[in-house]
């Protein structure tokens, strides 16, 4: 780029500078420097890196934001988060306080500025990635924000130079005593000695809905032991604008063949721990899965699939991305291809052989990687839908039977297939509204899971046949399958297990 930084030249004296070089000099970086352990990632990285560190430092950090999410999909408190969370950035993301005194500080800092911002690059492409990038993101900052030292936690918010952050006059805190000493829960006298501030009320949404602030006016009055909020809602805001800033710059990515690879490779990868099931999953001990028998192992299915699979039965097909949803899922809980061409078939009862073939067999073929490319082939086709892809990736439209049932279901037709699942009691599906008011659609799942096989559950904990971590919170439908299968049948038959 051409530098917009030098002295006009006086008119009355010729012009020998030569813009060609100007243009084309080798251009002057620098390291930048990171007095802060935390960081709003506000500019970005100027200094060289090697094409290895930029690949392994987006990797590192990719898997410190998926475990961040399937802690999320657990649903395990911020306290919880923060003790699974702390081995996970020993290994792949340590990043030490100013008073540690260690050495290692730029260049901890240096790899989470670079990290932040390859992967801001990656995940700026869509709404869905820019979302959940922004969400695993601001998750990070607060755990770092609530790991910091009050001390180090100031000077950084100082250095923000936060506008809209008002400090609120000591004739204001008078005025509105009772008001803040019944949200701090302390006496009317100390309230004026505390630090308050005030903003507006929809840059803290948390605290508003958790009733820790004083409302007046469209302004929010929140204690600075509530500092933390206020700081991380501004960090997820400025993120959020900056990567639609960033999805409007991509284009001009595309002529570095060096990074676009890397770059759609780790957006594609962008899953949790738990979301991705293999392709060759083998089934439960004991379990016979057939075509034959899939109506009898309906029994163990999610809504989900429970909701395609009586679509079927009923209507004698489905659309492509139902068959497509149904048929990863059944071929994750061990269908073999020909057990499963067989089932399509039989399920297609009212088209001739010769539609069938050409028509439907190809594309259950290509999911199990008999057919298509080297690399469709090598991996084996496709993988099942994780609950986090149903939930965000092509929602269903008029006469579609895919999707998940909490979220794109009306309450009166999710209560209705849950009757039909055999859930009947009044308080879970009051529960499950709830849960789904809530948009935690995979803790109403969860709710109608451990209701279905409450029994089950309880032999397994009195028994010690289930350890708690083969018990945590569902987040795939092969999973439910699976543990449903092996609970239904304990007793019946000893090789009947759950794999740890």
């Amino acid at each position: 780029m051409l530098r917009q930084d030098y002295n006009r030249i006086d008119p009355k004296r010729r012009n020998v500078i030569d813009h060609r070089k100007k243009h084309f000099a080798t251009p002057q970086y620098k390291d930048a420097q990171y007095p802060h352990r935390l960081n709003f990632y506000t500019q970005p990285p100027t200094a060289e890196i090697t094409i290895e560190q930029f690949e392994q430092w987006a990797i590192d950090r990719l898997r410190v934001l998926a475990e961040l999410e399937a802690c999320s999909f657990r649903n395990r408190s911020q306290q919880e988060t923060a003790a699974h969370m702390e081995p996970i950035f020993e290994k792949y993301m340590r990043i030490d306080a100013n008073s540690s005194g260690s050495t290692k500080l730029h260049e901890q800092r240096q790899k989470d500025h670079y990290s932040h911002f390859i992967l801001r690059l990656a995940f700026a492409s869509t709404a869905d990635l820019r979302q959940r990038f922004t969400r695993a993101e601001t998750m990070l900052f607060r755990l770092r924000c609530d790991s910091d030292s009050a001390s180090e936690r100031n000077e950084f918010v100082s250095s923000l130079d936060l506008e809209w952050l008002e400090k609120v006059p000591d004739e204001e805190k008078t005025k509105y005593a009772l008001e803040l000493a019944s949200i701090a829960g302390n006496k009317k006298g100390s309230v004026e000695e505390d630090s308050w501030f005030k903003v507006d009320w929809d840059r803290v949404p948390d605290l508003v809905q958790q009733r820790r602030v004083f409302l007046k006016a469209g302004k929010a009055y929140v204690s600075a032991r509530d500092q933390v909020s206020m700081v991380v809602s501004e960090f997820s805001s400025r993120l959020e604008k900056q990567l639609e800033l960033t999805a409007r710059a991509l284009p001009r990515l595309d002529e570095d063949d060096r990074l676009t690879p890397i770059l759609n490779h780790l957006s594609k990868n962008f899953i949790t721990p738990d979301s991705t099931y293999l392709s060759n999953s083998s089934a439960p001990d004991g379990a016979q899965i057939t075509a034959a028998n899939i109506d009898n192992l309906s029994q163990h299915f999610p809504a989900c699939m429970s909701h395609l699979h009586r679509s079927l039965r009923r209507d004698a097909h489905l659309k492509h991305y139902g068959r497509l949803q149904y048929t990863l899922f059944l071929k994750g809980i061990g269908l073999n291809l020909e057990e499963c061409l067989t089932f399509w078939r039989g399920a297609f009862n009212t088209i001739t052989d010769d539609k069938f073939n050409k028509e439907y067999r190809y594309n259950v073929r290509h999911v199990y990687g008999d057919v298509g490319g080297d690399m469709n082939r090598r991996g084996g086709g496709y993988s099942p839908y994780s609950c986090q892809k149903i939930l965000t990736e092509h929602p269903p439209g008029p006469g579609e039977a895919h999707g998940c049932p909490y979220r794109h279901f009306t309450m009166e037709n999710l209560t209705l297939l849950l009757q039909g699942m055999g859930v009947s009691d009044k308080g879970v599906l009051q529960g499950v509204k709830e849960d789904n008011d809530r948009t935690k659609y995979h803790m109403a799942c969860n709710r109608v899971f451990e209701h279905l096989h409450k029994n089950e559950i309880k032999k397994a904990k009195d028994e010690g046949i289930m350890t708690s971590n083969q018990l945590e919170t569902i987040v795939h439908p092969n999973e439910y399958f699976k543990r449903s299968y092996v609970l239904k049948n304990l007793g019946r038959d000893k090789d009947v297990k759950m794999e740890e």
